[in-house]
């Protein structure tokens, strides 16, 4: 068997290692599949289990980006999800801000604003953007 033979193998079957392995979800996916699945389906279409129970429908988080011109409003899903004191009485959403409490780290708004802002947060927001259509 040549070098090329022995190295051809090496790569096929660490290829097929890849292709077996699971890939591990992301922090934000576990936090959304924890917390938001119930009510925003597991693709955030607004389609989860008791969505149809709740007295309003919850918004369809793949649609934010399109609906934004484009561009993915991080801000503002970063204050609907956290919230603010007072606001939970005016909405289905209930309060996720202590849940999300971790370490601080600086954040960068669209504007060029560093906001300390709790990294598990960052990583919801993050994996929301991955759904975006």
């Amino acid at each position: 068997m040549t070098k090329k033979m022995i190295g051809l193998i090496l790569v096929a079957a660490g290829l097929v290692a890849c292709a077996g392995a699971e890939q591990k979800p992301s922090a934000g996916q576990v936090i959304f599949e924890s917390y938001c699945v119930t009510c925003h389906g597991p693709k955030g279409h607004g389609d989860g289990p008791i969505a149809a129970q709740l007295p309003a429908a919850p918004a369809d988080l793949s649609m934010l980006k399109a609906s934004n011109d484009g561009v993915f409003p991080a801000a503002n899903v970063m204050t609907q999800i956290y919230g603010y004191p007072g606001r939970y009485h005016k909405g289905m959403m209930p309060e996720f801000g202590p849940i999300l409490n971790g370490p601080m780290v600086e954040w960068t708004s669209p504007q060029g604003e560093t906001v300390l802002t709790p990294q598990p947060l960052l990583d919801l927001v993050s994996y929301l953007e991955t759904l975006q259509e």
